[in-house]
Order: C-alpha cells, then structure tokens, then sequence
C-alpha cells in the first residue's frame, strides 16, 4: 500500500470508512481483511449507528496490535433514537464528553485523528479545536482533523492548533474542493481525507434508473440519475484500458491528485477490500487524468450532492 501525508501523519493512501457498518461478524471480518491488506487508516463517528461502528470496530482490532492502525473519529452530529438528525454540537464540555465515550467503545487510550464532524456555527471554531488542543496534550488524541469546512475556518483552526487534514467530498463528480478547500490546505501543510470517492454508489454499478433514491443525495433521483449514469459509461473505456472497474478508476483519479491526500473506501464484505486496495497500484498518465475530465465536465454532472438543507449547513459550501 503506497503512504499519503496527512500534516505530520503518515498514513495508508486507501483508508476503510466504517461508516456503513451493520450488527454481525461479517463486519468485524471485512475490518480485520482490510487491516490485513494495508488499509489500517480507519475512519468512523461516534454517531454511525449510534456507537455500533465504533463497538464493531473494538472488536475487530482485539487481536491486532493498537499502534498498527490510526483511528479517525468524527464527533458532534446529534442523532434522536431514530437515527434523525437533531444539529451539531461543538462546545468544548461536550466534545471532551464525546471523547470519553468513544474511547470506551473503541477500547483504546488515545485516538489518532480526532474532529468535529461538521462546523457548529454557533461556536467559534477556535473553541472547539481549543478543547480538542487539551485532549491532545493529555494524551488522549495524538491529531487534530476537521471536516467539511471553508479556507476561513481551516486558517483559524490551523492558528489554534496544527491541522492534520480535513474531511470532505471529493470525487470525479464532486470536484469543489478544488475551488479553495484543496490550495488553502496545501498552502498548509494540510492533508485532505476524501470520503464519497464512488460518489454515494454512482461508481460502482450499484444505482439504476428507475430505482429507490435516497431523498438527500439528489443525484441519484430520477430526474438526475440517467445523465448521470451516463456519464459514469463514459469512463468505462479508460478503466477497460487498464483491466479495472470504473470505481477502482475513480480511486485512483482521487490519489493522482497528490501525496497529501487519503481515499476513504467502505467495503460490506471482506471479499470487497482487495478491489480498493488494487485500485492505490493505479498509475494514469495526464493524458488519462485530463480524458477523465472531459468525461465528466462539472456542468454536466446533474443535481446536487446533497438536498438543500444539508447543502446550507456545510460551512464548505458557502
């Protein structure tokens, strides 16, 4: 598995997003296959499935050794007893409570990268990351990362406390970062850790016309989904050149993109993982890499990546 440099952390160029992880030894299997092949980089948040990825993830490491893999966890995403969303909470007491928990139900004495999953916005981010800068000093987290923020709130983190990197969108289909969130970073020293690389299924075959659409991702309804499937066909005869899926395609368009970035790939099954870690092997050339982009121009790509009310909330997006 080739490195990425996020700030001062060396880690995995393929990371395992544990975010969809379900109740069953299929899931501890698929981490432990994961950790096995290289992808020690682990993402999760104290709020996917209300604790359950970070208990699955307890279990899955309890016969591998703690220093051989980075744990990212997102805090703050407030969820009722049905999974509804409630608002995000960033005030220094209750981001070192969230801690508290997450290192019970991980079964470790530190975390590796630790960040607010998205930007409260009643309070100020030098507050937030303050708190998470006394975590650090005592021990219990080793680096400081941020999620789905604008340059803005990326410099008045970074003059609080060094950065490691920040969390966001980004795939073939989902190029904003590239705007200001990617050149602030560099400008930086700041990793990016890119999540939705098969843009929420649209890469990887899952999707067809006609099919149930999650009601937040907009490009997968309807009236959005057959451009955009159109568009994922146009990329099959560049991953057919190199024998590989257009989503191993679409991991390694995110890697070209430069040493200081993490590709987060989830897997439901252990027979799943070889595939994203083939895809960090990947060599495409400038002229593969700008045929990708005139493949899938911008202005083509139909829809939003999220329903609006969720679009508002991304400090990223304003």
């Amino acid at each position: 598995m080739r490195m990425s440099t996020l700030g001062s952390l060396s880690v995995p160029a393929v990371g395992f997003g544990a975010g969809g992880l379900t109740a069953g030894q299929e899931a501890i299997d698929t981490v432990r296959a994961a950790v096995n092949d290289g992808m020690t980089f682990l993402d999760t948040g104290d709020f996917y499935g209300s604790g359950l990825s970070e208990e699955l993830l307890r279990e899955a490491l309890r016969p591998i050794d703690r220093d051989a893999v980075q744990l990212s966890v997102k805090f703050g995403s407030l969820r009722d007893p049905r999974g509804r969303f409630l608002g995000i909470e960033g005030r220094p007491a209750h981001v070192k409570n969230f801690l508290a928990y997450s290192l019970q139900r991980l079964g470790t004495d530190h975390v590796d990268v630790y960040r607010p999953a998205r930007l409260d916005p009643t309070v100020p981010i030098e507050d937030t990351v303050g708190a998470i800068a006394e975590l650090v000093e005592a021990g219990w987290v080793r680096h400081i990362g941020l999620s789905e923020v604008g340059p803005d709130t990326i410099r008045r983190a970074h003059a609080v406390h060094p950065i490691a990197d920040v969390q966001i969108e980004y795939s073939i289909f989902s190029r904003g970062p590239e705007r200001a969130v990617l050149p602030t970073c560099r400008e930086l020293g700041i990793g990016v850790t890119a999540y939705g690389v098969l843009a929420h299924g649209l890469l990887t075959g899952s999707f067809r016309a006609g099919g149930p659409a999650p009601q937040h991702l907009p490009r997968l309804h309807p009236e959005n989904l057959p451009a955009n499937l159109a568009l994922v066909e146009r990329l099959r005869p560049i991953a057919d050149a190199h024998d590989v899926t257009v989503a191993q395609l679409a991991i390694a368009w995110v890697l070209a993109r430069g040493g200081d970035l993490v590709a987060l790939v989830g897997a439901s099954r252990p027979s799943r993982v070889p595939e994203a870690v083939a895809a960090a092997a990947l060599a495409l050339s400038p002229g593969e890499l700008a045929a990708i982009d005139e493949a899938v121009p911008q202005a083509a790509v139909a829809g939003e990546r999220y329903a609006a009310p969720l679009m508002a909330s991304l400090d990223s997006e304003r």
